[in-house]
């Protein structure tokens, strides 16, 4: 009988949640009709770059291998610190393959990769990522640019995408003449189920994922467009809410170190403006792990939300001796506690993972579960259709099934009393995405449009 009663329960729940995300869905049109007539934006930082997403095919890949590597153990291969050859290149993606995980990896020279694989063009960082997520549903955004070279600024060209002229005035891409150096990140993108074949040995990829390859140029030192910033900061009012991204790259502490300094005053000036905006921090993998320290360790105490996925929870809590079983939602909800009270984040966290997606901490004015749900939605409508989603793809994500993973998590959580708010939001899910580049991006840019 009490497993009738929990199934019953379990039953209501899910048809809550499927009349939430359709509810939300139709609220999409007035949300943005809404903030266009007020002048409202979202402004996101901070880098850009060239994306070059290649076409991992698991049969040109097996080739490789054995033409490569004949004599390779597939089991003992692991990823380089950074590629400087083929042998390189071709371990680090079965490491990554093999653990179904993502990451990024320095390479010394693209021509050691060029022509592996045919390739087409993207954008590549969160800001621009995020931008180009809400352009497809007609959304404004105002975007901070490292690499402006031609390519990418053809790419982001959108009457909903603008950024900031040298002169402080609003401007698209089209209006942008390239100052800095390009930067090309590869991006290899994996599926679950594809069988890697090296002689006898096979190995079946465990999920879905991408390994990003970068070779770092203008990121590296991450410069700051006075203009954005200034911008910002004088028509705060305007400005819902500021995400601050893209540290992940920088190499030199004294760099970051500078840079963060700029940024905390930039914070303080934005809330002296807009005392109800929220400052927004999106995580990310580093290329080194002093790097993340002080980065977090600076920057979380400023930040009123921050948000991670369940690798980035995993690892930055592993820095502080503080384990966690990212499968169990009553382990990452500990995390994510610790997290805001050792840091002194502001109002909370939200973990986003391919099941669901959580925010941990003090109720906000805005409806987080409604952004929650924004963020799922333009995430899935990415990972089906390979590009950004338009109200269109949207509606179609929605007839998706609720993550059962996801409602499981939802479940557990809905009995349990925790010293902050939980909102817990299953995902509308699909096995085998298209794409896992810009998802997170994607996510974050939803969840934005809840900050009226």
């Amino acid at each position: 009988m009490g497993n009738g009663i929990y199934s019953m329960r379990g039953r209501a729940d899910r048809m809550k949640a499927e009349e939430k995300y359709i509810e939300t869905f139709e609220q999409i049109e007035p949300l943005i009709r809404r903030r266009i007539e007020k002048n409202a934006f979202t402004a996101l930082g901070y880098t850009s770059n060239l994306d070059v997403l290649c076409d991992f095919q698991i049969e040109v890949f097996n080739e490789l291998l054995s033409r490569s590597l004949p004599n390779g153990d597939l089991a003992g291969m692991k990823a380089s610190k950074e590629i400087t050859d083929m042998e390189g290149f071709l371990e680090t993606i079965v490491y990554f393959c093999t653990h179904g995980i993502g990451g990024e990896v320095d390479i010394s020279d693209f021509g050691i990769i060029r022509d592996t694989f045919e390739v087409k063009k993207g954008m590549g960082g969160t800001a621009t990522q995020g931008a180009m997520a809400l352009a497809a549903v007609t959304c404004p955004s105002i975007i901070h640019l490292t690499d402006d070279s031609k390519e990418v600024c053809d790419i982001l060209n959108s009457p909903y995408i603008y950024t900031v002229s040298n002169k402080g005035e609003l401007i698209h891409t089209d209006q942008i003449t390239q100052t800095a150096e390009q930067e090309i990140h590869y991006i290899i993108q994996f599926k679950k189920g594809d069988v890697i074949c090296l002689g006898s040995q096979k190995i079946t990829i465990p999920a879905s994922n991408r390994l990003i390859i970068t070779k770092i140029t203008v990121n590296e030192a991450l410069p700051f467009s006075d203009s954005f910033f200034t911008y910002v900061e004088t028509h705060a009012a305007n400005i819902k809410s500021n995400v601050l991204s893209s540290f992940n790259a920088i190499q030199d502490k004294g760099i970051l170190e500078q840079r963060l300094a700029y940024v905390k005053e930039h914070i303080k000036k934005y809330k002296a403006n807009n005392e109800a905006g929220i400052v927004y921090f999106e995580d990310a993998h580093y290329h080194n792990k002093e790097i993340r320290q002080v980065c977090l360790e600076t920057l979380y105490p400023y930040v009123d939300i921050l948000s991670l996925n369940e690798e980035e929870l995993e690892y930055t809590l592993s820095m502080y001796d503080f384990p966690i079983e990212i499968n169990d939602i009553h382990s990452c909800i500990k995390g994510a506690d610790y997290i805001k009270e050792r840091f002194s984040v502001k109002k909370g966290i939200i973990v986003h993972t391919k099941d669901y997606s959580m925010y941990l901490g003090e109720t906000l004015s805005g409806d987080i579960e409604k952004g929650l749900m924004l963020g799922n939605m333009l995430a899935t409508a990415k990972a089906v259709n390979g590009w950004y989603g338009t109200k269109e793809q949207i509606r179609e994500v929605i007839k998706l099934p609720l993550s059962e993973k996801g409602m499981r998590n939802r479940e557990l959580t809905a009995k349990e009393h925790f010293p902050w708010e939980v909102v817990f939001v299953p995902s509308k899910y699909i096995d085998k995405p298209r794409y896992t580049i810009g998802l997170g991006d994607s996510f974050v840019a939803g969840v934005q449009l809840c900050f009226e």
